[in-house]
């Protein structure tokens, strides 16, 4: 992510110095209006589509968003601790919730190619066990607040509660043993994620911790 935000402080400093009639020039005369002749070159080791306008190469980068937020305030030290130890539980559950979400979404285009329920099952199943042995070994080492994080961070990652994705992929029975034994460590896989109340804290660390920030 540090390389990311480097890469887009670096294309903010670049158009900022381009000079304004340039940048206006190309909002201009790049959309549906009548065609324009221009050269087209491609600017690297990063790709990207440029135009030269004039005595000015203007490369066409589409810009991330980004968030910025006032300075924490902490009304003890404790809280500070708090807060550091819950970036320290993002940066390590984060990158496993995105690796998750990545999976399920392949996984289901993939089944929408299946001729039937018997071919699906026997993807879901093989998905099952490579699920199991790839990522049993990472997860018995997450503590069990690590483990709570996770699951939250799955339901932001994909906008889905773990119980409702188990249930659409591997049925109801199995949805609700793995919640009963998800229950017996603290945990839920129908609780669902909340930026703008309970998890307030958790998305202003993740948001920092995605800009490269912390």
């Amino acid at each position: 992510m540090k390389k990311q935000t480097i890469l887009i402080l670096f294309a903010w400093f670049g158009v900022l110095s381009i000079p304004a009639a340039a940048q206006d020039y190309y909002v201009s005369y790049s959309g549906s209006g009548s065609p324009i002749s221009r050269n087209t070159y491609f600017v690297l080791p990063n790709v990207y589509p440029a135009v030269v306008v004039g005595a000015d190469t203007v490369a066409c980068i589409t810009l991330c968003d980004f968030i910025k937020y006032s300075k924490m305030r902490f009304a003890s030290q404790k809280q500070r601790i708090q807060y550091d130890k819950l970036t320290r539980d993002v940066k390590k559950t984060l990158p496993y919730a995105k690796e998750i979400a990545v999976i399920i979404k392949e996984t289901y285009e993939y089944m929408e190619t299946l001729p039937d329920d018997k071919a699906r099952q026997k993807h879901l199943n093989l998905m099952e066990k490579y699920l199991y042995d790839s990522y049993k070994p990472k997860m018995s080492k997450l503590t069990r607040s690590q483990g709570q994080l996770l699951i939250k961070l799955v339901d932001r990652e994909t906008n889905s509660a773990s119980y409702t994705i188990v249930d659409a992929f591997m049925g109801t029975f199995k949805a609700w043993t793995y919640n009963a034994l998800a229950g017996l460590f603290g945990n839920s896989l129908k609780k669902r994620y909340d930026p703008f109340g309970e998890d307030r804290l958790v998305e202003h660390a993740i948001v920092m911790v995605e800009q490269g920030l912390i």
